[in-house]
């Protein structure tokens, strides 16, 4: 009598679990779970990617900045420049300055190209 106990207590575990993993899988598989579980993994997929894509463009500005200054190093360039010396005129003209000179104009040229014209 035990061992028939045993048997069917076993055989209705057995199916308990083998129906409540079937039914665990048949809800992953819905649309509406599929859509989340790949929304979610783009989204993880995307953070991973920025993150080595920043941690890339961080890595390129520290290696540049650093042979940048080697070659400067190398050449010398190390010192401040000097400035240039301060300029002797103005870099814009002043059109009130009577040595400002207005271009002619069309109209006030030698030749006209009026196409009536006869000639």
């Amino acid at each position: 009598m035990f061992r028939r106990t045993f048997w069917f207590t076993t055989g209705v575990a057995a199916g308990v679990w083998a129906t409540t993993k079937v039914n665990r899988k048949l809800k992953q598989l819905t649309p509406e779970s599929l859509a989340t579980t790949a929304a979610n993994k783009a989204l993880e997929t995307g953070q991973r990617l920025k993150d080595r894509a920043v941690g890339f463009a961080l890595d390129v500005r520290y290696n540049m900045a650093q042979r940048e200054a080697e070659l400067g190093e190398a050449l010398g360039l190390h010192a401040d420049p000097e400035l240039p010396a301060p300029r002797q005129y103005a870099a814009i003209e002043n059109r009130n300055s009577p040595k400002y000179v207005d271009a002619p104009t069309y109209s006030q040229t030698k030749h006209s190209y009026n196409r009536n014209e006869d000639h």
